[in-house]
Formats: C-alpha cells, structure tokens, sequence
C-alpha cells in the first residue's frame, strides 16, 4: 500500500485550491466519475451519483440524474472524472489503543511495515533481531523510561527471555510484546520497575498462574492480566498516547477508510477519554464504533446486572465515537501469532493451546447474551475453539431458537470444512484476517502446524461455497489497517516467501471487496446506512485512481487513493488539499 498518492489528471489539482470540501447543506450536489462501484445488484456500475447533505439520493449516468431532479438545483462536480468512487471501505475489527503502538513502540517484526512517516524492515532471524534490539537499547536515551519493542516471534527469532534481555541490559527496563501482543517479556528491570514479584502471581487464579513463568519474566494470555494494567498505565500516558492516535487517524484515512469498529477493546474509561480527545472531534474523517467486551462484564457482576451493567458503558463514547448497542464479544482461544490456537489434533511439537475463556465460563457468558438478545462477535483461531463456539451456538438454538442472530466468529484461523457446513447450517457469519496465511503459512508448515493445516488457514474459498457471509478485517497490528491490502491478500494469498497458500481458498476481487464493505456492515447490522452506493444510504464513498475489479489482482494494494467522501465531506488526503 502506497502513502502517497499521484493524482493522474494534473488539472486536477485546479479544484484543490478551495479552502473547505464542505458541501453546501442547501444544494445537491452530483459527482461523476470515471467508474462508480455501488455493489447494488440491480446498477452495479454507475458514472453519477447525487448527495444531499449526507445522503445519496439518486444514482445512474448524469443524465438520468438531471431528468429525474429536474425540479431540483444541482451542482454537478466534475473533479473525480478520471477517478473511481467505490462504497466507503469499512475496517470492521480495530482496536485503536493496540494499532497506536505502531507509534509508540520500537517496531522490530517479522513483516515489513509500511508508516506514513517511514517503513521498519523486518527482522529475518535470531541474529538480526537480537542486534537491532541492542542498537535501539544502546540509543534509547532515557534509563529511567521503559522500552517498549512490540513484533517479536519466537518461531522466527528464535527463543527470548528475562535473561537474554539482561544481558542487553541490566539496568534500563525492557518489555517485549509479542507479535500478537498476547504475550509480554520483561527483563528484571522493567519487573521492578513495575513491582511484579511472586507473591503477585501467588494470589492469582490458578488459570492464570498457569500462564506465567516469572523466571523468564514470560506473561501470556490470561498470564498478562496479572501485568497489563500497570504496565499499559505507564505505556499509555496522555501525552504519548495522544499524539500516537493522531497518527493513527491519519494512518486510517490514508487507507480509505470511513468507518470503524473496535470490537471487545476498551473498558477502560481513561482510555475511552482520550480515544474521545481525538476520534470524537467533528473533524474525524470516519466514525468510530466500540462493541463491549462481554467477557469483562460476564467475569465482574452478578448475572442478572451484566446487561444493566454494559449499557452504562454506552454513554462514555461521543461526537463521532459510539458503542454499537446489543453486541458484545467474547473470546475462545489463544493467539495466532503465538501458536496457542486450541487444536484438535494438537501441535507436531506437544505443546498445547490455550483458553481466554474456560469452556464452561464461555458457556455461562454466551448463555447470558444470547438470551438478552445481543449480537455476539467470539474470537476463534482454532478449530477446537470453533467446536467450542459452533456447540454453544447449536445448544443455544435448541433451547432458545433465535432468527438472524449472526454471531460472529473473529478470525477465523483454523476450521475444518465440516465446520464450515456447520457455520452455514447455523446461520453464522465470519469475520477473517486474511492477513494470517500471508506471514505464517510457510513458517507454520514447518513448525507446529505442519503443510496441510497451514496452507489452509482462513478457509475464504470454502465459505464462499458454502454461502456463509465473510467480512475482512486487520486488526492491526495483527495486519495492517489498509482495507485494499486485505483484499489483495485474500484475492491472492501469496505468502511473504512469494508462496501461494492454499489456492482453493482464495476469493475473487468483487467479493473481497463487497468483504471490506457491504459484507462488513452486515456483521455490525449496518448494512441499511453502509455499505453500498444506493439512494437513501450515508454518502460515504472512498476515491480511488483504478477500479479494483479490473486490474490486475496482484496490483490491487498498490492502488493509489485521493482520499474519501464521509457523509457527505469532502475529505482529501492532506498532500492533495
């Protein structure tokens, strides 16, 4: 994905010297375009469409638009006739205080990431890692500050723990979060700085005590909960965290983006605040939307006050921020990135998955929403945590049968194609990184997973065939935040050793897109206002240079993008203004 974008049609560029792309909330405006994707099945392809103030109300060729509001007074804008406008590009899982590392941490990962600022390379082995980690701690200018380095991997960087980082130093605190940042290490350090001793793991549940290892200053899945928030209180202070959501404001226009959806992210309050600061100021380019963290609220109160409980939450978002009401999340198993998926048929090497949620605290907690009628999103990344979702689901149908309910599954790692039969028979949806096979495949098929498992991870091909509806996400920083990137990688499933993964399970470039739109909003029950170009939805369009359905697959991330229409603003990139 490219950050800078070169209009093709200099003239262009005459249009830009206004000072606002605000429309006029009197007149009707009419863009044409040289291609406008609506994804309506009955005019998929368009070259004019109308907006006033913030919705679309007529579609079709600019004629057509004139003749049917001849009783209207239009203004017909030409400035994206060498264009595309396709449905605003929705990114539909988003945490923004994980994404916001991206800039506030020392990116050393197994992927090249690509920042509006600059471009981190990848650390492609043990020694590489561990000699850039001493290059940015021998340059870190504050021993009294903590040093964060977020994308660590243990199966391409080779083993990493409190000793190893005491020796790269004894006296500046060092925390290594994990790729899939479900993992933390600490050096001795940072464990006094942030005074974790073992009398704190002592008076733990012994869930979580099973998930330490204070020797080697290893903190994983349920483990983190005994560190993450003291740790997370000095990581995101205000004013570091501030300017890194500004960044990430940013980070997401550049990528098309008009709507978000943060999924299971924040209870915090504190956090909330500052994500108000900045994402709910009427100048944000897209709207922010958090789905609560069920799994909390099912853990803390009594269970006839979770629901009471979770719509108080409600009102702490504002402005352009707002909690989606009657959906919560809720969670299975383990990390991808840290191979602690539940497997059905184990790992090569013995080890074992995980659980964020216990089987039978998951089944209490699913019983609760789904008997309050909510929308439930449950992150998967095994096939035997899928068992665990789909049989709970199927249980909950039998005794509680429920239309349209479409839980989610987030994710989506490992199925089985008789769970996909299953998902389809349920009437549940999927929400897929397709990310996933793209950087692990091929180091998965030697390590844990073996070839037939891992060439395929994220089933997409088989969900289509079953007919199960698919959205695409990021999740960033488990992908990056680049809806075009996640269509390309699920059009082409080219792994980063230049490897196709599984080539069954790709899907095509129209329903990869309808996945990063229409589909998307139907996993959030916003398809009614999102989505799609039709007359009567908000007018949020992303502007493109090329039509993604017809060039060449390979090139669909590297479209160049001039920015977005967001309920009807105008809303260049920041070089084209």
């Amino acid at each position: 994905m490219k950050f800078i974008v070169k209009v093709r049609n200099v003239a262009l560029c005459i249009l830009f010297s206004t000072t606002s792309f605000a429309q006029d909330a009197s007149s009707i405006v009419v863009y044409t375009a040289r291609e406008i994707i609506t994804l309506d099945p009955s005019l998929p392809v368009v070259q004019a469409v109308a907006v006033e103030k913030n919705r679309i109300i007529a579609t079709g060729s600019l004629e057509e638009i004139q003749r049917s509001l001849s009783d209207k007074d239009l203004t017909v804008d030409y400035r994206f006739a060498d264009l595309v406008l396709i449905p605003g590009l929705i990114n539909q899982h988003e945490h923004a205080w994980l994404a916001s590392l991206l800039f506030m941490t020392e990116i050393l990962s197994i992927e090249d990431w690509v920042l509006p600022e600059k471009t981190v390379r990848r650390a492609v082995d043990a020694a590489d890692y561990r000699k850039r980690l001493e290059n940015i701690v021998s340059e870190h200018s504050d021993p009294t500050e903590v040093l964060y380095t977020w994308g660590f991997h243990q199966l391409f960087h080779g083993e990493l723990t409190r000793a190893d980082l005491d020796e790269i130093s004894s006296t500046i605190p060092i925390v290594v979060m994990q790729r899939s940042l479900h993992e933390q290490i600490h050096n001795t350090a940072a464990l006094e700085y942030f005074d974790i001793d073992q009398a704190l793991i002592d008076g733990a549940p012994e869930s979580v005590r099973a998930q330490t290892n204070l020797a080697e200053g290893h903190f994983w899945e349920q483990g983190q909960s005994l560190v993450v928030h003291t740790v997370f209180a000095d990581l995101f202070r205000s004013a570091r965290y501030l300017p890194a959501l500004e960044q990430l404001e940013a980070y997401f226009h550049a990528a098309g983006s008009t709507l978000i959806a943060e999924p299971g992210g924040i209870v915090s309050p504190a956090l909330i605040a500052l994500q108000n600061q900045v994402f709910g100021d009427p100048d944000t380019p897209f709207r922010m939307y958090y789905i609560a963290d069920g799994r909390s609220f099912s853990r803390t109160y009594p269970e006839d006050e979770v629901i009471t409980e979770i719509e108080k939450l409600y009102a702490s978002a504002q402005g352009m921020t707002q909690f989606i009401p009657g959906q919560v999340k809720l969670f299975s198993d383990g990390a991808m990135f840290s191979q602690l998926m539940q497997m059905s048929e184990g790992y090569l090497d013995g080890h074992h998955g995980e659980w964020l949620m216990e089987p039978e605290v998951f089944a209490r907690a699913f019983r609760i929403y789904w008997d309050a009628g909510y929308q439930i999103h449950v992150h998967q990344n095994g096939d035997a945590g899928l068992d665990m979702i789909l049989d709970n689901l199927e249980a909950n149908m039998d005794r509680n049968p429920r239309e349209d309910h479409r839980t989610v599954i987030v994710h989506f790692g490992f199925s089985r194609p008789d769970q996909v039969e299953r998902l389809a028979v349920l009437g549940a949806i999927v929400s897929a990184n397709p990310f996933y096979p793209i950087v692990l495949a091929d180091r998965y098929s030697e390590e844990g997973i073996g070839p037939e498992r891992a060439q395929e991870m994220v089933r997409l091909g088989d969900l289509v065939r079953a007919d199960v509806s698919l959205s695409l996400h990021s999740d960033t920083p488990m992908a990056s935040g680049q809806p075009l990137r996640l269509m390309s990688n699920a059009v082409n499933r080219i792994t980063v050793g230049g490897n196709l993964a599984g080539p069954a399970q790709r899907i095509s470039a129209e329903r990869a897109l309808r996945a990063v739109t229409i589909d998307a909003a139907y996993s959030l029950r916003m398809e009614s206002e999102v989505g799609s170009i039709i007359p009567g939805k908000l007018a949020n369009f992303t502007v493109l240079v090329e039509n993604p359905l017809t060039v060449s697959p390979e090139t669909i991330e590297d479209i160049e993008i001039w920015g977005t229409i967001h309920e009807g603003r105008l809303l260049p990139l920041p070089w084209l203004n």
